[in-house]
């Protein structure tokens, strides 16, 4: 540190440096009601959409594809998929999702990604994966990036999908860029007649802008999945509980300026019903997630998963995760659980963690008071900690 620095006042050095928690540094405080979990609502909605968990399945290769789109319909969520990945590049990415399994390494698998990556978009596979879902009467939530956002919007809009969302590694309202035709997104949501979602940011004053120029959803979060490298690659990114509470109170604030109600959707770094149940206590009102569903047996990662279709050919696109224990979906999402460190009935634990806390609602988890605890997961643990082989 120079001298400068060590004789900035201490406000100072804390308008550029401030405390950020992350799931495992906070707790959630019960109050003086509980309520019968089997009478908590766990229903949110995303657009015009009505969803009967919070639950949707990231826009990953590995986690959605058309056929898990329906799945994850029927059990109440929504699965969004990539249109810039593997199912819209080839007729049968089957083959190449074995090669990635069966690569010895991690850095040969991400050969094997960035050449599949690197074949063309083919216009009829998206019409035809969005046609697949429709037709078993799901509901269709693509993914593109915003330099394709225009060509794949008319393309998924005229193949009857119900989402949109414009993702990237960061999103912002104002993308400076002397290289190519930059995405208006208020132009976007002002021409599609379906709900767009935009992600991923940690900013609330990011957020409002996305909301004033008509985002339908925000999705929260830089870098905290499991098969994501953008944090330690590019170095930024914000704990996902700080995260969510800042974007959370931008949709607030939005909310009691115009009266239009934004979802905010905290997206990946959650493993348990309990991290489930704190970003919702931060305000989201739903959560995304990638690792966790990629360990279904229906999901087409075959027992692993990996970062999504970065933009950057000279990065990495993230990194290959093996999952280990595979289970059916349906237990993952409501059990029953067959071990006690809370990776499974993901949304039996959080309608549990709802009556606990006394909240009926989505909405009422935003209001639980939350608590800085760092020890909350060693506290009177370490007989459970040694014997964790056995849980």
């Amino acid at each position: 540190m120079d001298l400068a620095t060590r004789s900035r006042p201490d406000t100072e050095v804390a308008s550029r440096l401030r405390r950020a928690y992350g799931f495992e540094e906070v707790s959630l405080v019960p109050g003086a009601v509980t309520i019968d979990p089997a009478e908590v609502d766990t229903s949110v909605g995303i657009g015009d959409l009505r969803l009967e968990i919070p639950i949707l399945a990231a826009a990953m290769d590995a986690v959605s594809d058309a056929e898990m789109a329906v799945r994850l319909h029927r059990l109440g969520g929504l699965a969004v998929v990539n249109l810039e990945g593997l199912y819209t590049r080839f007729a049968d990415a089957g083959p190449i999702i074995d090669q990635v399994v069966a690569a010895p390494d991690g850095l040969a698998a991400g050969r094997i990604l960035a050449e599949a990556y690197d074949e063309p978009i083919r216009p009829e596979l998206i019409s035809g994966l969005i046609t697949r879902i429709k037709a078993e009467g799901a509901a269709a939530a693509v993914a593109t990036t915003p330099a394709s956002a225009w060509d794949h919007a008319e393309l998924a809009a005229a193949a009857g999908a119900d989402v949109f969302l414009v993702q990237s590694q960061v999103s912002s309202a104002q993308h400076i860029s002397t290289s190519g035709r930059v995405l208006s997104l208020a132009d976007l949501t002002g021409a599609l007649h379906m709900p767009v979602l935009v992600g991923n940011t940690v900013s609330g004053d990011a957020a409002g802008q996305l909301m004033s120029q008509g985002a339908a959803g925000i999705l929260v979060g830089i870098g905290p999945g499991a098969a994501c490298t953008t944090r330690e690659v590019l170095g930024i990114g914000v704990p996902q509980v700080s995260a969510t509470l800042e974007v959370a109170a931008a949709r607030d604030r939005y909310l009691a300026e115009t009266g239009r109600y934004v979802p905010v959707i905290t997206d990946g770094g959650m493993k348990t019903g309990g991290d489930i149940a704190k970003a919702i206590a931060a305000g989201a009102d739903a959560v995304m997630l990638g690792s966790p569903l990629a360990a279904a047996v229906e999901a087409p990662g075959r027992g692993v998963n990996w970062g999504m279709a970065a933009p950057s050919p000279t990065l990495p696109r993230g990194t290959r995760i093996q999952l280990g224990e595979r289970l059916p979906l349906e237990q993952i999402l409501f059990g029953p659980a067959a071990t006690t460190h809370g990776t499974q009935n993901l949304v039996g634990a959080l309608r549990q963690s709802m009556g606990a806390l006394g909240a009926r609602t989505i909405r009422d988890m935003h209001r639980v008071e939350m608590v800085f605890a760092p020890a909350i997961a060693t506290e009177g643990k370490s007989l459970q900690l040694s014997a964790s082989g056995d849980r």
